[in-house]
């Protein structure tokens, strides 16, 4: 199973939001890559979530309860809130560290939906 990095504008919803949601759906994504990696999501793949704006952190973690990608165009993911990362990971740290160096995260860093490895993701949550 495949883990994702998702950003989001802490202005438009934040992980503090999640937080206090506890659930909500992922979606109004437009960049087709970016829709691709949403549409291939499947239950139970775990999220890094990640806060552009005035700050560019990997801040906290969730997962995927459901996804409807019954329009390709535009697929809905329903995501879960799961824990905050105890040491935030700020973009200058992933551009450089060796494992990120073929990431898309880095080579295309317009995209709101990057595929993870598993080394990446354990990179970023700390354990």
């Amino acid at each position: 199973m495949m883990d994702y990095l998702i950003k989001t504008e802490p202005s438009a919803y934040s992980f503090a939001d999640l937080r206090r949601d506890g659930v909500t759906t992922w979606d109004g994504v437009s960049n087709p890559a970016a829709v691709k990696n949403l549409r291939a999501m499947t239950v139970g793949a775990r999220l890094v979530v990640y806060e552009t704006g005035g700050r560019t952190l990997a801040v906290g973690t969730a997962s995927v309860t459901a996804v409807d990608a019954s329009d390709p165009k535009q697929p809905v993911v329903t995501i879960k809130v799961g824990r905050p990362i105890a040491k935030p990971v700020s973009l200058a740290t992933i551009k450089a560290t060796k494992i990120f160096a073929d990431s898309p995260l880095v080579r295309e860093g317009r995209l709101s939906v990057v595929p993870l490895t598993a080394a990446q993701y354990k990179f970023l949550t700390g354990g």
